[in-house]
């Protein structure tokens, strides 16, 4: 193995070489980004602001179209949503995640989605989902909090790590019927299968900035960020596919018995149940409830989506809350005005919906800090977007989601302040309505996230439960920064101390 490392890096050397000798412009231009990945969203989004909001990325082996436009973002994702399939390419990229709904196009895509869609707007799920996060609140997050709030020398401790632990729990007996109880009072466990998560989280990233040509090699030998992906891979596959396996037990029990569920309710489980009774919608559902394969890949899906956008939603607001005192009075104010501001006390949808400041606070963490970072489409055909750019026959359409949540044509000239004020109608009564062209946080168009409710309802209650009962503290000197994720979490975390409400 090492002499075939020895000749590739010698074979790579004179590719790079020669390269440079055609195009140096275009050679200066890789090595300066892979020097520079960690503030790559930065750099896009200076990049963005000097072009006008759209640009061609040039480096060899990758051509790209970079753009921030609301109009090509309506173009893509809702006027010709189906001329722009995410394409070979990006399944390539996020192949961990398999045929779930983040990868499917075609009719195999809609299934999954109308099934989800279907499960998400029951009243069996917005029981499970309330029960699950008041339970995790009660025995977990807050005794947490409650704890590090009493200890003596005021102990600091990572929130972002902590929303991470709580999220993994409160997805999991959601997706799986299974906690893994990674959030417990008296210790934070270490779960190999929940680390190897965010592992592969990191080591996709770089999938998407560097040369296709590269990371495949790479993965073909086993070595850099593809060895590190490969290992993650192999641990979380084994902890799906024994969920998956004792799941199926489970359900194949039950309908042999000719057994109910007696209230219990799992997202897997629910996915089993619609093949089983779903015989009309054709082969692709009953293949969808009948395969592991596609059992494991549905639960990734929804565990990545779950877990992930809803802890970076909170890390990102608590320290935008916590960075802003006039905008924390307000919450307060609006909890204790609508609901008591009890201690302990957990809301309803309904009590929640109520909270509209609190709402524009979640909008503007969103805004500035969107969980997914960027989207990306290729085009079937040529095509010319509104901007007068043109995307060559299977060229990839990159949008920064996090470039435009920082444009000043789209938010004006304070896009810079955390504001949730501008989220709101003039006498602050109501929520307002902003075209998701230009919010891009949860996409556009038929593709839209199914899940936007329920990331609204898990941020407003966990916010509004910590902000009630505690007040957050960042540590002094404590540097704030992304991630180099797939995902925008802090690079650091979230260094706090919390002390409780008078």
């Amino acid at each position: 193995m090492s002499t075939i490392i020895l000749l590739f890096f010698s074979a790579l050397l004179s590719l790079l070489l020669l390269t440079s000798i055609a195009n140096y412009t275009r050679a200066k231009r890789l090595i300066f980004l892979l020097r520079n990945a960690s503030q790559a969203h930065d750099l896009v989004t200076r990049s963005l602001k000097l072009s006008g909001g759209t640009f061609v990325f040039k480096i060899p082996f990758t051509h790209c179209l970079i753009t921030s436009d609301p109009q090509n973002a309506h173009h893509v994702f809702s006027k010709r949503h189906s001329d722009f399939p995410k394409g070979p390419e990006f399944k390539d990229i996020l192949e961990a995640l398999g045929e779930g709904i983040f990868n499917s196009d075609g009719e195999f895509g809609l299934t999954q989605r109308r099934i989800l869609h279907s499960l998400f707007n029951s009243t069996q799920f917005e029981r499970v989902l309330m029960t699950t996060l008041r339970r995790k609140l009660e025995l977990g997050l807050l005794p947490v909090l409650d704890r590090a709030a009493s200890a003596a020398a005021e102990e600091v401790i990572d929130l972002q790590d902590v929303f991470k632990r709580f999220m993994f729990d409160s997805i999991c007996t959601t997706v799986l019927g299974f906690d893994p109880n990674y959030l417990t009072v008296d210790l934070l466990p270490d779960l190999p299968y929940a680390e190897a998560y965010d592992d592969m989280e990191e080591a996709v990233f770089y999938r998407h900035i560097m040369p296709e040509f590269w990371w495949k090699l790479q993965r073909w030998l086993r070595v850099g960020e593809e060895r590190k992906l490969h290992e993650a891979w192999e641990k979380f596959d084994g902890f799906l596919y024994e969920r998956v396996k004792l799941k199926r037990q489970s359900f194949n029990r039950k309908i042999e018995h000719k057994e109910t569920e007696h209230g219990e309710f799992d997202l897997l489980t629910a996915f089993m149940r619609a093949a089983e009774d779903g015989e009309e919608e054709g082969g692709e559902i009953r293949e969808l409830g009948k395969s592991d394969k596609l059992m494991r890949d549905t639960a990734f899906n929804l565990i990545a989506a779950g877990r992930d956008t809803v802890t970076v939603t909170l890390v990102w607001l608590l320290w935008l809350v916590a960075s802003n005192p006039e905008v924390e009075k307000k919450i307060l104010e609006e909890i204790k005005a609508n609901l008591g501001g009890n201690r302990w006390r957990f809301f309803g949808v309904e009590e929640l919906n109520k909270l509209v400041y609190l709402q524009g606070a979640v909008c503007e963490a969103l805004r500035l800090y969107p969980p997914v970072p960027f989207e990306h489409r290729t085009a079937a055909e040529t095509e010319t977007l509104p901007s007068g750019h043109t995307v060559r026959k299977n060229g990839r359409v990159l949008f920064s989601i996090y470039s435009m949540g920082r444009m000043e044509e789209i938010w004006g000239g304070d896009w810079m302040v955390f504001r949730p004020e501008r989220w709101l109608s003039p006498d602050g009564s109501k929520n307002v309505h902003i075209p998701s062209y230009k919010f891009m946080t949860f996409a556009a168009g038929p593709r839209a996230c199914l899940g936007k409710k329920i990331t609204f309802v898990h941020a407003k209650q966990v916010a509004s439960a910590v902000l009630c009962n505690y007040k957050v503290e960042v540590v002094e000197g404590h540097r704030v920064s992304p991630a180099v994720s797939i995902v925008l979490f802090m690079k650091d975390g979230l260094k706090v101390r919390v002390s409780r409400r008078k």
